[in-house]
């Protein structure tokens, strides 16, 4: 890379100025979350609702929602705006049916009891993008439709969705506008030159743009959701920065060591980049593989959100990868002795980028051997304090929250706010029951309105009548607000509007009570199928598939971890050692986050009202993450420690030197990291907040509390045992030795 320096960086610019072309049409290719489990019922549905066999009943029911402060209902300038926008709509992309709020419903109720807000019901065909783009289109023709004194917006869950990533984009530029900065200050400090501290910032540029150009060609055959973006745009600029700070400081260690020769300057520096590549390149790699696997082991959960998530980071730690390797060689290369511009006085320089620097005597080789002199106190008082942190865990709760608070100046949370005021908090999105009959039983004739209400024919129905008896039975039900039939030529389908919020432990309760109580009775009675949908369900599908897989995911992840650092490593202890100290470290971040976010005892503190649950899908995606991205450091403080060990085979020296050699870039990475992500946790969106906090939380501890203070300690205590390899198992493995 060094040698053909040239033709490397010739290669990005090209790469680089594609991405650029392609990336602002990546926003245009993304969908809403879709929280669907492969065959589960809510999938079911689904697709039920997107076929010809319910052909105008819509795969999801959205609402428009119509205020006016000043006029009434019934006044005909109210009904003529209702009139209005309803036409504007009708011949919209996507709307398969739409129906008049002065239609009578069932029991739905459509016209608010202070006779200020009317609903109309929306049947919004196509999958998750189509929908998502359907939902802007909608709202736009509402807008332009409205006047006269009547306010309408659209709301649902894809309306919701499509306002949600416009205050995503906002809140991840601001924290952007944050930690990036705070980035490069911590990198002049680091590295001790500004031209040092630039050249990670550009890598993780590059690896962020060749990333986003990626995405957008996969994205013509895979969906992707809003949310993906900004959750790229955090681990890349992290990671980013993380892999080229490691590289960086070695290419300057190396430099310095290398005697000066100005007739062999360019020899020099090659051997300088090859030298940097060989040690602490390899060692990103290894690190970009744990997380690579520790990634692919969510693809055991069959949910699209899950698979979206693996493949857009996989592809982003692949694109730094492949820049930190190639591009940054080159840059290198291309940099030699002007990487120490714009430095900072000798006593601000790291001490391995100085030729003179003494071995042995700086400030992190003390650190090492203080917490040398009482291993046993030192590793029982940090495991101690890291299993407390890691309790509340225990009392983890899974939920899907919209983010509805954080939407209240967008036009579906507008709408939203006057639907949950005026009709309940259930309308935002009904539940979906669909009924069928066995083969062979009567069938009813098709009434494909939305919603139908009129009396039905063909009484003998068993779909009819499963339908009806399930009506009966939720009528009832206090956390039923209203509910209506409609009637299809393959069975009949059932609106039920939710009385409490639809991201509530009581609407999960509700959907629970359908399938396992009022279902079985309908087919022992009727003979007749039922399945419950709608996003409600769906959201519930998704948090049971998660919690089920969990056991597995952190099986196969550990698993896959271990079997890789042995081969890295070549010693039984060190992994198992690696593995329990990520274990303790992610379980402690988790814990504080369920005792934040779900207990609500840091609600003042960050702004957020807490909703009594995690994001379903955080907690493993945490956990794949933070296992991950803390086993970077263990992978480049060990291989340090290492390269001594082979060459002395003194234990404490090699603990020593490697702490001396990575204490400083470990806690400057950390430092960025944690700038970077904590940067999040500014954000509007509650979810981001989460994942911002966890992944800056465990960096933090895992950078200070583990890698530099139990690895030591536990190094010590191990001794000689740390290195130890059977014979055996040394002849099956494959070798990666040092260079």
């Amino acid at each position: 890379m060094a040698r053909n320096r040239a033709v490397v960086l010739s290669l990005w610019v090209l790469a680089l100025s594609i991405c650029t072309v392609l990336t602002p049409a990546l926003k245009g290719r993304l969908s809403s979350p879709d929280y669907g489990v492969d065959g589960s019922q809510s999938s079911q549905v689904e697709k039920l609702l997107d076929g010809s066999r319910y052909r105008g009943a819509g795969s999801e029911r959205d609402v428009i929602v119509f205020y006016s402060h000043r006029r009434r209902i019934g006044e005909p300038v109210y009904r003529e705006a209702v009139a209005r926008v309803l036409r504007a709509v009708r011949s919209k992309p996507g709307v398969e049916a739409v129906s008049s709020p002065y239609a009578p419903r069932g029991s739905l109720p459509l016209l608010s009891a202070d006779k200020h807000a009317a609903i109309a019901l929306v049947a919004l065909g196509g999958d998750t993008r189509e929908r998502f783009v359907h939902a802007g289109q909608l709202q736009e023709a509402v807008t332009r439709a409205s006047g006269t004194g009547v306010q309408s917006w659209v709301t649902g869950f894809s309306p919701l969705a499509k306002d949600l990533a416009q205050v995503e984009s906002a809140d991840g530029e601001r924290a952007e506008l944050i930690g990036v900065p705070v980035a490069l200050v911590v990198l002049i400090v680091a590295l001790g030159a500004l031209a040092a501290a630039i050249v990670p910032l550009m890598l993780a540029g590059a690896g962020l743009m060749l990333t986003f150009g990626l995405i957008y060609i996969l994205s013509l055959l895979l969906k992707f959701d809003v949310f993906l973006v900004t959750a790229v745009t955090m681990i890349g600029v992290g990671i980013g920065i993380d892999y080229s700070l490691f590289v960086v400081s070695r290419f300057r260690e190396e430099l310095a060591r290398l005697p000066m020769d100005p007739r062999r300057e360019r020899r020099r520096i090659a051997q300088a980049v090859g030298g940097a590549t060989a040690t602490s390149g390899r060692t990103i790699l290894y690190s970009g593989m744990i997380v690579a696997l520790s990634l692919m082991s969510l693809l055991v959960i069959k949910a699209p959100a899950f698979r979206e998530f693996v493949i857009g980071t996989l592809t982003c730690v692949t694109c730094t990868l492949v820049a930190a390797l190639t591009l940054l060689p080159a840059l290198l290369a291309q940099l030699g002795a002007r990487i120490n511009a714009g430095s900072l006085p000798e006593r601000m320089q790291p001490g391995d980028a100085r030729a003179q620097a003494v071995k042995g005597g700086s400030g992190w080789a003390r650190w090492a051997r203080a917490m040398m002199r009482r291993p046993v106190l030192i590793s029982v008082a940090v495991s101690l304090l890291l299993v407390l942190a890691a309790i509340p865990m225990l009392g983890l709760r899974y939920g899907i929250n919209l983010g509805l608070p954080s939407l209240s100046g967008t036009p579906s949370g507008k709408g939203a706010e006057v639907l949950v005021r005026s009709f309940g908090p259930g309308m935002t999105s009904p539940l979906v029951v669909i009924v069928e009959s066995p083969p062979g039983a009567g069938r009813a004739q098709i009434d494909p309105a939305v919603g139908a209400g009129r009396a039905l024919p063909h009484e003998s129905s068993t779909a009819l009548l499963g339908a009806r008896m399930l009506a009966e039975d939720l009528r009832h039900d206090p956390r039923v607000a209203g509910l209506t039939i409609g009637v299809y030529p393959t069975g009949a389908l059932l609106t039920v509007v939710p009385a409490v919020p639809i991201d509530s432990s009581a609407a999960d309760a509700l959907v629970e009570h359908i399938r396992r109580n009022l279902a079985p009775a309908v087919r022992a009675r009727e003979g007749a199928s039922t399945l419950v949908g709608g996003s409600v369900a769906q959201s519930l599908d998704f948090s049971t598939q998660t919690s089920t897989k969990t056991p597995l995911v952190i099986a196969i992840t550990l698993g896959m971890a271990l079997l890789f650092l042995l081969v890295v490593f070549r010693s039984i202890a060190l992994p198992i050692k690696a593995i329990a100290m990520n274990l303790l470290a992610t379980g402690a971040t988790l814990g504080l986050v369920v005792l934040i976010f779900q207990d609500g005892h840091g609600e003042g503190l960050l702004g957020f009202s807490s909703t009594g649950f995690i994001q379903s899908y955080l907690p493993l995606w945490m956990f794949v993450l933070l296992f991950g991205l803390s086993m970077d450091y263990e992978v480049f403080l060990i291989r340090r420690m290492q390269e001594t060990w082979r060459r002395t085979a003194d234990n404490r020296l090699a603990v020593v030197t490697g702490v001396e050699h990575t204490g400083r870039p470990i806690s400057a990475a950390a430092a960025i990291m944690v700038a970077v992500f904590g940067s999040f946790v500014t954000a509007n969106i509650l979810e981001l907040q989460q994942f911002g906090f966890a992944l800056a939380t465990a960096i933090a501890i895992d950078a200070t509390l583990v890698r530099l203070v139990l690895v030591p300690a536990l190094m010590c205590l191990l001794g000689e045992r740390n290195w130890w390899l059977p014979a055996g198992l040394g002849r099956i493995l494959p070798r990666l030795e040092l260079d």
